[in-house]
């Protein structure tokens, strides 16, 4: 009679006793996948980036019918991916909120007051003086400060996420309309807007710092110990406290991040525009969001995506530039983004269900 070998232990050290079997573990890692994933979350989540690029498909198959040559010219290919880019960033920083489990309002406002506050002519001397990164930094310091204050308040001081970046959306903006004195601050830092406003391989530098900026985010989110307490924090920061996570100082570093993007796109408004206004960046937020949650990331928390976040951002450039394309109203286009809004979650909500019954 053959021999038959006693199963691999998971500890490694001694083998199990056929008579007394160890007890089923709960806490640790499910079959096909590591600890707390269900088996078909993987499958999931390619279906959900395989339906974006169905999508993005298809309404590229729409620009093409109805717009023949001017939509598919290299071009207006740029256009749609420059327009993307500033929104893209947004984007980006909103994704690692909304998977925290919170929500930032403030983007907008924020990129306006940094675009004003980089502009300045005490800003741009410094910078003519010395090296255009002084306009950079001003952008990027002041995004972050307002992160950094949004953060506060809501970890530490307790205060709802909608509120406290709802006000930060009105002080910001009423700031920045100090600031410039509601006027329209132009840029004349040549060395400035030649490194930002060119090309490297044909593709503007804009789309390449959007790429980067996403690529950085995606590496954040899924390779990092940052990304995965930010996962668990969205979803059950009491869990994630009890397993050591410090939630308070997390959720400041999050939204510090969002407004660090914030300063990233005011730059790149800049240069796309030439110009700091305290109408730069007004109502940006809202499409930052639905972009991030067309993309697949759940408004709840606790799951986020930066692939479905750059789909997301794609596929809302691509309708905007169609309708342009086609001189449809701005209207029209509203009701679009809305109706697409509405369907995006409520296939989250239909996931979410499925998921739980799985």
């Amino acid at each position: 009679m053959s021999e038959q070998l006693p199963p691999l232990s998971t500890a490694g050290s001694v083998p199990p006793d056929p008579d007394h079997p160890a007890p089923l573990q709960r806490s640790g890692s499910r079959p096909g996948g590591p600890a707390g994933r269900r088996p078909g979350l993987p499958g999931r989540g390619l279906g959900r980036d395989v339906g974006l690029v169905v999508a993005l498909a298809a309404l590229c198959v729409v620009g093409v019918a109805t717009a023949g040559d001017r939509f598919a010219s290299v071009d207006n290919v740029l256009t749609i991916l420059r327009l993307a880019a500033v929104y893209g960033v947004l984007a980006v920083g909103m994704t690692f909120v909304i998977t925290g489990g919170g929500i930032d309002l403030s983007v907008g406002s924020v990129l306006g007051l940094a675009s004003v506050w980089a502009s300045t002519l005490a800003t741009q001397t410094m910078a003519q003086e010395t090296h255009w990164l002084v306009m950079v930094s001003t952008a990027l310091l002041v995004g972050t400060a307002c992160g950094v204050v949004n953060g506060v308040l809501i970890a530490y001081g307790k205060v709802v996420a909608f509120i406290a970046t709802l006000a930060m959306l009105v002080a910001a903006r009423g700031l920045a309309e100090i600031i410039a004195n509601r006027r329209t601050q132009v840029v004349n830092v040549r060395s400035f807007l030649d490194v930002f406003r060119g090309d490297v391989l044909g593709v503007p530098v804009l789309v390449w710092l959007f790429a980067l900026v996403a690529l950085a985010g995606w590496f954040l989110l899924n390779r990092t110990t940052f990304g995965r307490r930010t996962v668990a924090v969205g979803g059950n920061p009491e869990a994630a406290r009890l397993a050591g996570i410090k939630v308070q100082r997390h959720t400041t570093y999050l939204y510090a991040l969002s407004g660090l993007t914030a300063g990233i796109a005011a730059v790149m408004m800049l240069a796309r525009t030439t110009a700091g206004s305290s109408t730069n960046g007004q109502l940006y937020e809202l499409d930052a969001i639905a972009m991030v949650v067309v993309g697949g990331t759940l408004l709840a928390g606790g799951r986020g995506t930066i692939v479905g976040t750059v789909f997301g951002v794609l596929i809302f450039s691509t309708l905007t530039n169609v309708f342009v394309q086609n001189d449809l109203s701005t209207s029209v286009q509203a009701i679009a983004k809305g109706a697409i809004i509405v369907v995006a979650v409520l296939l989250q909500q239909r996931l979410a269900v499925r998921s739980r019954s799985s």
